[in-house]
């Protein structure tokens, strides 16, 4: 398994640099990796960027049971990790680290978009790309950010919660871009301003400027899967929303939890009938675990 991180497309067509980067086990080198193969993608001809996309065989696509990580952080099941109040250093410190490992999964679930579903349209491979060195650039300010505060990426325990995800979705894009991007990611459009408002009410502009620019472009990243989603639809000729209810049925509507940010999800491509359905499903959901209990 070849873990090096390279610099740069050249001689090599995308798939086998975003495996590269997704099997490359070393955070910060991954995150800058991401930034040069956006960097590279974009500085390419649009007859390069053709050559490039060319599925040639070199990159194999396999099941991964695991990305390209660290040995630490450990990992271990969510419910099992310290609740900690915001308000002390030590509480921002496990919120941080916490971010940082979200945005290290999301390099990889982007990377993994990329390698693992082929035969799309180029500017699905410039999209997920961009996304790849969005996060890049998130787990960077975030690393930096936690060093500066005496800590550093892997002190800390986290869970494997994203990734489990990607596991679940690697079967088909229009699950992978229905239940990633517009349930997981569009979480984050919901928890950040609350969070940014109480790190600026705790006098941590730092982080809060962090978050504030995770925040933006998270409604981007959003937006990208919402309209792959609505893309894949149209070419399979399925309805959107109904496609949508069906995978949101059962265990997939655990995720949902309000409340949620109306306008940052319109502008990130929901519709109305969309943000209906979400909480109706998340009704449903609560419904049927109380109903689950009580029969118990």
């Amino acid at each position: 398994m070849n873990t090096t991180c390279p610099g740069s497309l050249k001689n090599m067509d995308i798939f086998v640099a975003t495996e590269q980067a997704l099997l490359c086990p070393h955070p910060v080198e991954k995150a800058e990796r991401c930034k040069t193969l956006y960097a590279s993608w974009m500085a390419m001809g649009q007859q390069q960027r053709s050559h490039a996309a060319i599925d040639t065989g070199q990159s194999s696509i396999r099941v991964l049971d695991a990305p390209g990580r660290p040995e630490q952080p450990g990992l271990v099941d969510a419910r099992g990790l310290a609740k900690r109040a915001l308000g002390s250093l030590e509480g921002r410190v496990a919120l941080i680290h916490s971010l940082a490992h979200i945005e290290f999964n999301a390099i990889n679930l982007a990377l993994d978009a990329v390698y693992r579903f082929r035969g799309l349209p180029e500017k699905y491979i410039e999209d997920w790309l961009q996304v790849a060195s969005d996060e890049g650039e998130h787990f960077l300010l975030l690393h930096h950010r936690l060093h500066s505060l005496d800590s550093f990426y892997g002190q800390l325990p986290a869970h494997d919660g994203l990734w489990d995800m990607a596991r679940r979705t690697d079967h088909d894009v229009l699950v992978r871009m229905a239940l990633v991007p517009r349930i997981l990611e569009a979480r984050g459009l919901d928890v950040a301003p609350p969070m940014i408002d109480k790190l600026r009410h705790l006098k941590d502009e730092q982080t809060a400027d962090i978050l504030q620019r995770i925040y933006t472009d998270e409604i981007t990243h959003v937006e990208i899967g919402n309209r792959w989603f609505r893309h894949i639809c149209e070419e399979r000729k399925l309805d959107g929303t109904t496609v949508f209810h069906d995978l949101l049925r059962g265990e997939n509507s655990a995720y949902l939890r309000s409340p949620y940010n109306r306008e940052a999800r319109l502008q990130a491509g929901f519709n109305e009938d969309e943000l209906k359905l979400i909480k109706e499903m998340e009704a449903e959901y609560k419904a049927a675990r109380s109903s689950a209990k009580s029969a118990m």
